[in-house]
C-alpha cells in the first residue's frame, strides 16, 4: 500500500466519522447531558454528606437540618433539570408534539422538589428541637412543637398544590372561589370532621394534657395514658393496656382531670380507737401529728391536720390529712403504708387498741337468765 493510498483511506474514514457525528450529534448531546446529571448528582451527595457531618458539630439545630433535608430533593432537582434539557434537545431534533409539555412538567417537578425539601426541613427541625430540649429537660412537652410543625407542613402542601395548578394553566382565583362556595357544602357534610379538627386545635392551644399524661374524665368512663394527639383522634392507652380512640370533639363537652400534673398526693384517713382508751386520745393525736411533721416523705409546707373529730358507734375517731412529696403512684402507696404502720405503733405504744365494730347488751337488774 502506497503512502497516497493510506492518506486517501484516512481521509475517507474521517469524512465518514464527521458525517456520522453530524447526523447524530443530538444523540451525543443527550448522552452528555445525562452523564453530567449523573455526575452532578453524585458530587452533590458527597458534598452534602461532608457538610452534614460538619454541621452536626455545631450547636445550631438549623444547619444540619438543611443539609439532611437537601440530599434527596437536590438529587431529584438535578435529574429533573437534566431530563428536561435532554428532552428539549430531542424535541428540537424530532419536532414531536409531546415534547411541548416539557417546560410545564419541568416547572411542576421543580415545585415538587422545593416542597419536598421544605417538608423534610420542617420535620428535621422539629425532631432536632425536641431531642435537644429533652436532653436538657426529660419532662419537655412536645405538644406545641408537634402542632406548629403539622400546621407548617399542611401550609407547604397546600401552597405547592396551588402553585402547581397555576403552572398547569389553571386559575388559582377560580379554584379559591370554587373552594369558598364548595366549602359551605363540605362544611355541612363534614361538620363532625371539622369539629374534630378544631377540637384537636383547641387541645394544642389550651394544652389541658399532652402526650404521656395520665388523664381521666368524671363525666365518661375514660382513664389512661395519652399516646397520640392527632387532628381527628386522640389515642389513650387504658390501664388494662387497651387502646381507646376518642374523637377530639368530645373534649369540648366533657370535664378532664389531669392527675399527671398534680403537685402532691393526699393521705386522708380516719382511724378509730376504743371508747375505753378515751383518756389516751389527746396523747395519740399529738404523737401522730409529730410523726407526720418529722416524716421525710410528708410535705409540711402543705396542709397537715390530725384531730379527734367523731364519736362513732363503736369507736372514737380521729383523722389525718396530709400530702406526700411524691406524686408517683407506686411510691405514694409505700409512703402511705409506712404512715399507717407508724400510727398503729403509736396507738399500741400508748397501751390503746384500734376499735372494731362491737355491740354491748345491758341487762336490767332483776332479770334472771336461766340456763337449761
Amino acid at each position: 500500500m502506497t503512502f497516497m493510498e493510506i492518506i486517501t483511506g484516512l481521509k475517507t474514514f474521517f469524512e465518514k466519522l464527521m458525517s456520522f457525528m453530524h447526523l447524530d450529534t443530538w444523540v451525543i448531546q443527550v448522552f452528555v447531558i445525562v452523564f453530567l446529571a449523573l455526575l452532578l448528582s453524585f458530587i452533590a451527595k458527597r458534598v452534602l454528606i461532608r457538610l452534614r457531618e460538619a454541621a452536626r458539630k455545631t450547636r445550631s439545630n438549623w444547619d444540619d437540618a438543611v443539609f439532611e433535608s437537601l440530599r434527596s430533593p437536590l438529587s431529584l432537582f438535578i435529574w429533573v433539570l437534566g431530563f428536561a434539557l435532554a428532552a428539549n434537545v430531542v424535541g428540537k431534533e424530532t419536532d414531536a408534539a409531546i415534547f411541548s409539555a416539557v417546560p410545564t412538567l419541568r416547572t411542576v417537578g421543580v415545585i415538587f422538589c422545593i416542597a419536598w425539601f421544605l417538608f423534610k426541613f420542617i420535620y428535621n427541625v422539629e425532631e432536632n428541637i425536641i431531642n435537644s430540649k429533652r436532653e436538657a429537660d426529660p419532662s419537655y412537652d412536645r405538644t406545641t412543637a408537634d402542632a406548629i410543625a403539622k400546621l407548617l407542613r399542611v401550609s407547604v402542601v397546600i401552597t405547592a398544590f396551588l402553585v402547581a395548578l397555576q403552572s398547569l394553566g389553571y386559575s388559582i382565583s377560580g379554584v379559591l372561589a370554587f373552594g369558598g362556595i364548595g366549602g359551605i357544602a363540605v362544611g355541612f357534610a363534614a361538620r363532625d370532621l371539622l369539629a374534630n379538627f378544631f377540637g384537636g386545635l383547641m387541645i394544642y392551644l389550651d394544652r389541658p394534657f399532652s402526650v404521656g399524661d395520665w388523664i381521666r374524665s368524671p363525666d365518661r368512663d375514660i382513664e389512661g395514658t395519652v399516646e397520640v394527639i392527632g387532628w381527628r383522634l386522640t389515642v389513650i392507652r387504658t390501664f388494662d393496656k387497651r387502646p381507646l380512640y376518642l374523637p377530639n370533639s368530645i373534649f369540648n363537652t366533657i370535664a378532664v382531670e389531669n392527675p399527671s400534673r398534680m403537685s402532691n398526693r393526699r393521705i386522708y384517713e380516719t382511724i378509730g380507737i376504743r371508747y375505753a382508751d378515751a383518756a389516751k386520745m389527746a396523747v395519740i393525736v399529738n404523737d401522730v401529728k409529730q410523726m407526720l411533721q418529722s416524716h421525710e416523705e410528708i410535705d409540711t409546707d402543705k396542709t397537715l391536720i390530725v384531730n379527734f373529730n367523731k364519736f362513732a358507734a363503736s369507736s372514737l375517731d380521729f383523722f389525718i390529712y396530709a400530702y406526700t412529696k411524691t406524686t408517683d403512684w407506686v411510691k405514694y402507696h409505700e409512703v402511705k403504708q409506712d404512715v399507717l404502720l407508724r400510727i398503729i405503733g403509736i396507738i399500741e405504744g400508748q397501751g390503746a387498741e384500734c376499735a372494731f365494730p362491737t355491740s354491748t347488751v345491758h341487762i336490767p337488774e332483776g332479770v334472771r337468765v336461766e340456763q337449761n
